[in-house]
């Protein structure tokens, strides 16, 4: 649970999660670049290949904190998931699933509709039903590492 940060306030929200990459994707990043600096400094002026590794290592850097920027909220009677929100009046079931489950409905029992919040990293993930007609999509796909706390956090929100 180091990649992830949970909150527990009921002012504020029940639920808090950061979907930060983890630890082996800095690691594997970090040699990639030694690997493409040790390439480097044989083939061109230290200066040149020390700074154009520093800005790929602050450009690796800023992907995996962008792509793992990914917030979960549900509070103030709202579900915020990425990008999106939706108020806890439009939220259907929560459901947590396990490893097998989430890659079938990620996958082969797809809808093409839905939205989906997904990490390669984290397997496991919760499909809230959205029962708002003007709404396209049929379900939300929320990848995270607490598919049981997230599940009991969105039924909690909509029996308020």
């Amino acid at each position: 649970m180091k990649n992830s940060r949970l909150v527990s306030t009921a002012s504020t929200a029940p639920y808090v999660e950061r979907l930060t990459v983890p630890l082996r994707w800095w690691v594997q990043g970090t040699m990639f670049v030694a690997t493409l600096w040790l390439a480097m400094s044989v083939s061109m002026p230290a200066a040149l290949a020390w700074g154009l590794t520093a800005a790929i290592l602050a450009l690796l850097a800023l992907g995996f904190i962008s792509y793992g920027g990914a917030r979960i909220v549900v509070g103030d009677g709202a579900l915020r998931a990425g990008r999106a929100q939706i108020e806890a009046s439009f939220l259907g079931t929560a459901e947590a699933l396990d490893p097998d489950a989430a890659r079938r409905l990620a996958g082969q029992d797809a809808d093409a509709r839905a939205y989906l919040v997904l990490r390669p990293y984290l397997k496991r993930a919760v499909r809230v039903a959205i029962e708002d007609p003007a709404d396209p999509a049929p379900y939300w796909l929320i990848a995270t590492r607490h598919p049981d706390r997230l599940a009991a956090a969105i039924t909690a929100l909509t029996r308020r």
